[in-house]
Parts: structure tokens; sequence; C-alpha cells
């Protein structure tokens, strides 16, 4: 065998293993399962793992904008004309928030913690000085109050003078900051004069600058990647017990900071927000990449705050079975101590058109009021986010009080916030070096394909060289040369004598002599 055959050999060998390891190792999803089960390790709420610290104290800068919604003719709707508003803002502040008091529980497989939030104003991100700036809104306390008293003559027709006397309108002039933070309501304080119990102070984010909102137990991820974030309990329920079904007081999923590794396109991702005393869910939307990063996009779909018409499911978020708003809102008075506080998407965004045409100044835009999540679908890490929701209050007539006597029901906007976040330039190098390598790791397989079909080609590249060197060897030794001349044709064997002569040494030995001529 020659040493080209052997090289054929060889790469014939070679090529072979490499294309069944290379496919089998493809077929069977070995390196991927190797690295998806690598991850599953490593994405666990456990001291020491790889992300338990960014979920202790997460790096990347989150912003929350505030817009207010400016009443421009409070006379004017008190006497039965269309509301008018103007949208002012953003007032931004940079919120850094953090896990408070992390302990491992339940013998180490789940871990409590408090979400502790603290705000900083950013006046060079914002329109104004929200120390000075006015806005003309509801007057939420006023309203909060009335409502609690109503279907009682006697209270409705106390408060009705109190208010008169305070000189307490339906609406109210205040700075941002007072609306934000909390100012102390001369009604109120009435009020608490006979109910104790009662806060003096309101303000939107009132106790909410430096606090938390309840401890919260989660899931470590350890036994089941799923489980990774997953609430098992918060302040110690397991569901809530403001809603009139289980679905509705279900507590499910995440807080919204962390989600399971090796997302599915067909999932949905559950949120519990205590801000709206329920759990939401959102569906993939689109792919999406941010910094160079993929991303899938989930956002909240229609049936979230759909009718119960719609969704039957959302039967239970009625107050009461004669409390049922329409698609697009959520009267979320039950956790707020009975003030008629509506929730809703910015600018009644995906609500019933109903409440946009009742409102002079709103256009709700998917662009700007579109709550949505891009998550990393291998780590689940979140590359950006925005959380946009909208604070309304509920007007109508009232028995009692003669001042909303021309009133019809209303879902009034009063502020909506954007509470956003994008992965730093830090993190996401870092997630991008770690995606290499589980890409490099599960796509090995294709580069020992690759070079089967490499070592392919050169194995038919030497078949073919061979076969044509074969070719031309018996082409030189079968056929007769263009200038070969007729000297066989004119010898002949013959002996040299009748009898032939034997070489005692050499043997037998034969004469060549010319061939006779036959006409001769």
């Amino acid at each position: 065998m020659t040493r080209r055959s052997c090289t054929i050999y060889v790469v014939g060998i070679t090529c072979a293993v490499l294309l069944a390891v290379g496919i089998g190792l493809l077929a069977g999803q070995v390196f991927r399962t190797l690295m998806n089960n690598r991850l599953k390790k490593e994405i666990v709420l456990v001291e020491g793992s790889r992300v338990f610290d960014s979920w202790k104290k997460p790096p990347p800068p989150v912003y929350m904008q505030f817009y207010f919604f400016n009443m421009t003719n409070p006379k004017e709707f008190l006497a039965g004309a269309k509301p008018e508003v103007k949208q002012i803002g953003p007032y931004t502040y940079r919120e850094y928030r953090y896990k408070d008091n992390v302990s491992m529980v339940a013998n180490g497989k789940m871990v409590s913690a408090y979400n502790t939030k603290s705000f900083v104003f950013l006046r060079e991100k914002s329109v104004g000085d929200p120390a000075e700036d006015n806005i003309t809104t509801v007057n939420i306390p006023a309203w909060a109050v009335m409502n609690n008293v109503k279907g009682s003559f006697w209270k409705a027709s106390m408060v009705s003078i109190w208010m008169n006397s305070l000189k307490s309108d339906l609406f109210t002039t205040r700075t941002v900051d007072e609306l934000l933070w909390g100012y102390k309501d001369p009604l109120l304080v009435r009020v608490a004069g006979t109910k104790p119990e009662v806060e003096t102070v309101f303000g939107l984010m009132y106790k909410k600058n430096g606090s938390n909102n309840g401890e919260f137990i989660y899931h470590t991820g350890e036994q089941n990647y799923m489980d990774y974030g997953r609430i098992e309990t918060w302040k110690g329920q397991r569901e809530l017990t403001f809603w009139r079904s289980n679905y509705s007081n279900s507590i499910v999923g995440s807080d919204g900071s962390a989600f399971h590794p090796l997302l599915d396109k067909d999932e949905r991702i559950h949120i519990f927000t205590p801000d709206l005393c329920r759990t939401i869910y959102m569906e993939f939307e689109k792919d999406v990449e941010v910094k160079g990063i993929p991303a899938y996009r989930f956002t909240p779909p229609p049936s979230v705050l759909a009718s119960k018409e719609e969704n039957p499911d959302n039967e239970g978020f009625c107050v009461t079975p004669n409390e049922c708003l329409g698609t697009g809102v959520l009267k979320v008075s039950p956790c707020r101590k009975g003030a008629p506080v509506v929730a809703s998407f910015p600018h009644f965004y995906l609500a019933d058109n109903k409440y946009v045409a009742a409102i002079e100044g709103l256009s709700p835009e998917r662009t700007h009021h579109q709550t949505f999540l891009d998550l990393n679908p291998t780590t689940g890490v979140i590359v950006r986010a925005h959380k946009r929701a909208q604070v309304n209050i509920l007007m109508q007539r009232i028995p009692g009080f003669p001042n909303t006597r021309s009133l019809n029901e209303t879902v009034f906007p009063v502020m909506f916030l954007n509470e956003s976040v994008e992965i730093d330039d830090a993190s996401s190098e870092r997630l991008k070096k770690l995606l290499l390598i589980s890409n490099l790791v599960s796509n090995f397989p294709l580069v020992i394909v690759g070079l089967g079909v490499i070592l392919l080609m050169v194995f038919v590249i030497l078949l073919c060289r061979a076969r044509k060197q074969k070719n031309e060897v018996k082409r030189i030794v079968f056929t007769k040369p263009l200038y070969a001349s007729s000297a066989e044709d004119d010898t002949a064997y013959s002996p040299v004598n009748d009898k032939e002569k034997e070489d005692p040494q050499n043997g037998t030995y034969i004469g060549l002599t010319p061939k006779a001529n036959v006409e001769a």
C-alpha cells in the first residue's frame, strides 16, 4: 500500500468519525444540556452564587419619572363641562433599591428579604422644581372621606359641613412635592379628631422614600430552576384578602426583580405588584436587542385589565357585583382604605375608548405608555424594562354632598409614573462574555461537524486525484505510442541452427534474424 493510499484511508476514516460524533452530539443536545445544567446551578439565590450579590443590590441605575395631569377648567367641569387636562412632567428621581435583612429560611431552601427603596431628585432630568411647580388636581383626601361616609346621611351631612367650613373643595392646588411626598390635610386632621387611626398626612408617595412594602420570602431555585425568585409569601400570606375570588387573591410569580433562566416564548411571566394589590401576567411580544444582548420582550396583554365580560377570570376584581368598571381600569379601593382609587395604564392605554373620550387632553400611545420587560432568555436577566402605571380617582354623584350633584361617573387621571431601568455597560459586557461562552460550548458539536465536512471535501479531492492518476498509468501501459516504428514486424524469433544450441551455463538461447521476405 502506497503512502498516498494510506493518506486517503486516514482522511476518510477521520471524516466519518467526526461527522458521526458531531451529528450524534447535535441530535442528543449533549453540550447544550451540559451548559443549561451549569446555568441552573449558578443562577440560584444562595450565598456565593453568581447572581446573589446583584440580586441584593442591583447595579443598573433605576429612574422613576412622575407626570401630572393639571386640571385647567375645574369650575366649568363642576358646572357640567368636559374636563380638560394638560400633562406636566417628567419629574425624575434616581431610585436606589436593595434587599434588606436578607436571611436564609426553611433550611436554606428559601430566602427572606425586604425590598427597600429611596429616591433622589434629579433636576437635570426634570421639567421644573417640584418644590415650586403647582398642580391643580382632584382633592383625593376629600373624595376618600366622602366615599367612606356615603350611605350614612348623618355622617355625610357632618363631613359636608366640615368641608364648607375648611373650604375643602373637590379640586385642590398643591406643589409637586406636596402631592408626592405628603402634606397635612385640614379635613383629615378634623376626621382624625374622631378617628385617631386616620392618617392626617396625604401624599401619593408618602412613607415610600426609604421604606419597604413588607417581608417577602422567595424560592432560591436550587430544587427547581423554574422557581428561581418565585414568591412563597408576602407579609406572611400565601394569598391576598382584598378580592372576591381565589384567582384574584393569588400571589404568583416573582416581584419583578428576578426571573428564571432558559425562558420560553410560549410561557407567561407572572409578577406580583403590591402597588396594584394583585398579580399581573405578561406574554411574549417580539425579539429585541439591547446593547448587543438578545432579549425577549414581554408585555401585559389587554386581557390583564379586561372587563369581566371579555375575561371572566377578572370578575373577582369587582369590588361588589355592581361595582365593575370596564376594560383597562381596575378599582383598587379595597387595598387603599376605601379611597376611590382606580389603576390603569397611562392615558388609559388598552382601555375602553370612553375613558379617553371623557377627558380632553389624553392621547394613548404604545411607544410612551406601554409596560414591558426585555429579558435575556438564556439567563433571565433584565436588560431593559419600563413599568408604567396611572393613578386615577373615580368621581361620581354622592348623596349628601350637593357640590357633586352635577357630576357623572368619571375616572379622572391624577398622575402616571414611569419606572425604568437599562442594563449598565459593565454588566452588559459581563453578560455578553457569559453568553459567548454559553454559545461556544452549546455549539461545539457544530465545530466538529464543520471539521468533518472540511475533511470530507479533502477526501473527495484526494479520491478524484488518485483516480485520475490511475487512469493516466493505464493509458501509458496499454496505449500504443504514436511515434512507434514497425521494427517488430520486421523481426522474427528463430533458432540459429536447426537444432537449438544449449549453453551449459546459460541454458538454451535463441537468436534474432531478419524476417524472411514471404514473397522471396
